[in-house]
């Protein structure tokens, strides 16, 4: 929840204000600024930050924020059951008259918690794996046949030997719901909405990821990973960038893994934050508060706003 010592919120012709960026853009930073400029409140997208207890491990911000630290280790999160998390927590700020700021550096996350296309519930227990049975037992042509039967638009999205997709798109047909997650790319955001991505060459953002890393050693992320590790952890939770690494490698090496995977990480990042339409690109190598500026500038009709950058294009 937001503290009560916020200044009351700058003009802003948009409900929602969605930041993304890759790991370590400084998106988190620009968040604490710009929460206070513009009155807003914080809904994170960040599948790992939903989880409780991991505060060093996932970065968690140190000013308040909706769906950061809500999720026991042991609970399993899906996409569709952050996305009612998301709707519920923004359709209560907008009706109340609050900003709204998604914070988002998952990317099906964002799309998620701003897209009006629901997703569907997750399959009932066994379905998964009759349908993973089926597709094996009768070939991936002969599965895919059948999902053209049953949901002709999914099957012409999804190829026969995506045993992945093709499961997924049966059970959905099977619960009378069809393959909607590709579609959250394209679907229309449910309140108005201004998306700003930082954009930071890669060299600079391998210089930041290996800062982060040492620092969260520094801060006793050791500990940290340890005490959850030896909790009970859900499939999803075990999944968190970096966990298995701290609580389980020696020291140098858990920060040579995760500062590997992570750069791997900002580099896909990247790829998805293409398929984002109608954004504005900010430099994420200016101070926070001036990147802050150029949002709320963006808001005012009148002042000026800096060209938003070209995407960085180095590999």
């Amino acid at each position: 929840m937001a503290s009560s010592s916020l200044p009351p919120p700058e003009p802003s012709g948009r409900p929602v204000v969605a930041l993304a960026g890759p790991t370590a853009s400084g998106k988190t930073a620009v968040a604490g600024v710009l929460r206070g400029r513009l009155g807003a409140e914080v809904v994170s997208a960040d599948s790992a930050a939903l989880y409780a207890g991991l505060p060093v491990l996932t970065a968690a911000p140190g000013y308040p924020a909706r769906l950061v630290g809500t999720v026991p280790l042991d609970e399993e999160v899906s996409v569709g059951a952050y996305q009612r998390l998301a709707h519920e927590a923004i359709d209560e700020l907008v009706a109340a008259g609050r900003p709204v700021l998604v914070v988002g550096g998952t990317g099906l996350y964002l799309r998620a918690a701003l897209a009006g296309r629901r997703l569907p519930p997750p399959p009932a227990a066994g379905e998964r794996e009759r349908w993973q049975t089926a597709y094996d037992d009768l070939g991936p042509d002969a599965a895919h046949a059948l999902l053209g039967e049953r949901d002709p638009g999914a099957a012409a999205r999804v190829h026969p030997n995506d045993r992945r997709r093709v499961v997924r798109a049966l059970e959905l047909a099977a619960a009378g719901h069809t393959l909607a997650q590709d579609r959250l790319w394209s679907a229309g955001n449910r309140h108005e909405t201004r998306v700003v991505v930082l954009d930071v060459p890669l060299t600079e953002l391998d210089r930041r990821i290996a800062a982060r890393v040492r620092a969260m050693a520094d801060a006793g992320v050791v500990d940290e990973a340890k005490r959850a590790w030896a909790g009970t952890l859900s499939a999803t939770a075990r999944k968190v960038l970096g966990l298995a690494e701290f609580a389980t490698l020696p020291l140098a090496e858990a920060v040579e893994a995760v500062t590997a995977a992570t750069r791997r990480l900002a580099r896909y990042q990247r790829k998805w934050l293409r398929r984002l339409d109608d954004v504005v690109t900010l430099d994420g190598r200016l101070a926070p508060e001036e990147i802050a500026d150029a949002v709320v500038a963006l808001e005012r009709p009148g002042e000026r706003v800096p060209r938003p950058r070209r995407r960085a294009t180095d590999a």
